[in-house]
């Protein structure tokens, strides 16, 4: 089966050809900004979960970090559904990145071109499908997330990934799934690429954007799934410990969805495995990524949204 088509500055291309030259501004100086969406399968077709939420965090990435795109938020969210409907995919996750491209050599980015590229592939659950019920193993990592006023969190970079890394590596050699970062200050923070949640007496508790969090999208959705089944949801500032006080943890991400934490630096936490709230939580939310009815208008159908015609070929990059 040929790969999907990537669309590469307004065309789709093939995938062989969506490259880039090795003295790009990114390669060297890590100057990307990017997304991670999912596109689930209903019987309305593929339905892109909260597309536009997730295209105006794009533009906004971009402009924090003074890359003009080029592109509407309206425009970004049309060549996504281009990208999924041309790539024949029911199911998918989709990457639009944006980034500085070729040009002077140098820290200064602001005469290298900035190119925007959407591209999709099929991938399954990001911590493992038995995660999803059995939880996972994590944590909390030696590295800190970056300090306010020094790597802007709110842009979902490709530099601040950086750190995600480290993070990531470190626990899966230490025999972990994940890990857990905490602010300079040592209150929660993240996962290496996902948001955290906790569990207490029946109260969620997350922490808040001023903990060097990337607001997260399914952090969002979930928190609104909470408030309407009943729950508190409460964002503070929270220390170490009180992880391994939760009764619940859990993470939530694109990639990750709703995962369940069972344990914690070898803290088992409640009954070690996904406790009642969380998979209360992540029901409502795989319910909410295939509703038809789609009633919180998260839902993008591609079929609905799909161009009447196709664009013409694009010439070879």
């Amino acid at each position: 089966m040929s790969k999907p088509r990537i669309w590469f500055n307004g065309d789709l291309v093939d995938y062989e050809d969506a490259t880039i030259h090795v003295l790009s501004h990114v390669v060297h100086y890590g100057s990307s900004v990017f997304e991670g969406i999912r596109a689930y399968a209903t019987d309305r077709g593929p339905a892109v979960f909260r597309l536009r939420e997730h295209m105006a965090r794009l533009v906004d990435s971009a402009k924090i970090h003074r890359m003009d795109l080029g592109y509407s938020v309206d425009a970004l969210c049309d060549a996504v559904v281009e990208t999924i409907s041309a790539s024949g995919l029911e199911a998918c996750y989709v990457r639009p990145v944006s980034f500085r491209g070729h040009g002077p050599m140098g820290v200064n980015p602001l005469n290298n071109p900035v190119h925007t590229v959407i591209a999709v592939w099929e991938w399954g659950q990001y911590l493992g499908a038995e995660a999803l019920e059995q939880g996972v193993d994590v944590q909390v990592s030696s590295w800190n997330r970056p300090a306010p006023n020094t790597l802007p969190s709110m842009a979902k970079a490709g530099g601040n990934y950086l750190g995600g890394s480290l993070i990531k590596m470190e626990a899966l050699k230490n025999g972990f799934a994940e890990g857990i970062a905490l602010t300079v200050d040592g209150y929660l923070s993240e996962g290496s690429g996902e948001n955290l949640f906790l569990v207490r007496d029946g109260e969620i508790y997350t922490p808040p954007t001023t903990m060097s969090i990337l607001p997260g999208i399914t952090r969002d959705s979930v928190i609104q799934i909470a408030r309407e089944r009943g729950y508190t949801v409460v964002e503070k500032t929270l220390p170490r410990e009180a992880l391994y006080l939760a009764d619940e943890v859990f993470f939530t991400g694109t990639a990750a969805e709703v995962t369940p934490v069972r344990s914690v630096d070898h803290y088992q936490i409640g009954e070690g495995r996904r406790g009642p709230v969380t998979e209360e939580l992540q029901s409502a939310y795989f319910k909410a990524l295939r509703d038809t009815d789609n009633p919180n208008g998260w839902l993008t159908f591609t079929q609905d949204s799909a161009p009447a015609a196709p664009k013409a070929e694009a010439e070879a990059l």
